[in-house]
């Protein structure tokens, strides 16, 4: 069993140092993508499922209270946070509409949404997406694997964040950390300097 857990760890800091390699340039970049949104004086509306949609709430935390330093909170929601909201557009249009309907409703011009998945295959994220095309807001997709479908609905203008890793917890692990490097890039850009 230790060695299992030894072995786990190993794959772990592989899978993360393999995606760094590829993502730095892309992480960076985005960070600029969420800065200028934000100094545009416009919003963050995230989403994602099950273990995504957790790491979208966590993401969306630490923009509205802070990250590493005091600040002040940034524009973010996390759409799949209101279980009520999401349980009555479920209910009254199906399940492929409960991000899309806030897209549309809460969504302008310049806003960015954010959506995370292992895969991107979600079939609530592609039709999110749709409405954030409909609503000429920018696309920031932290995804895995091939991309999915997420991937073909990206444009030029928008961000790919994928993972080298067909494998959910991999994919998962390293969409964390990269929550927290586009954090400490933001604070950085936004209120001054990097802190060691």
């Amino acid at each position: 069993m230790e060695q299992r857990v030894v072995t786990l760890f190993h794959r772990s800091l592989e899978a993360t140092m393999n995606a760094g390699e590829v993502l730095a340039p892309l992480v960076a970049e985005a960070s600029e993508m969420v800065v200028h949104t934000l100094l545009a004086e416009n919003k963050l509306l995230l989403c994602g499922n099950g273990v995504s949609g957790a790491l979208a709430q966590s993401f969306c935390a630490q923009l509205l209270g802070g990250f590493q330093r005091e600040r002040p909170g940034l524009p973010a929601i996390a759409l799949n946070g209101d279980a009520v909201s999401m349980g009555t557009v479920s209910r009254n249009h199906g399940r492929a509409e409960i991000f899309a309907r806030p897209v549309r409703a809460l969504g302008q011009p310049g806003d960015l949404l954010v959506i995370l998945s292992s895969d991107g295959r979600d079939s609530n994220l592609i039709q999110a997406m749709r409405a954030a095309r409909d609503r000429d807001m920018g696309i920031l997709a932290l995804t895995g694997g091939d991309g999915g479908d997420c991937a073909a609905l990206l444009d030029t203008h928008d961000i790919e964040l994928r993972v080298p890793s067909e494998v959910a917890a991999e994919v998962h692990q390293v969409h964390l950390l990269t929550i927290f490097c586009l954090c400490d890039l933001i604070d950085s850009s936004l209120f001054g300097g990097y802190e060691d």
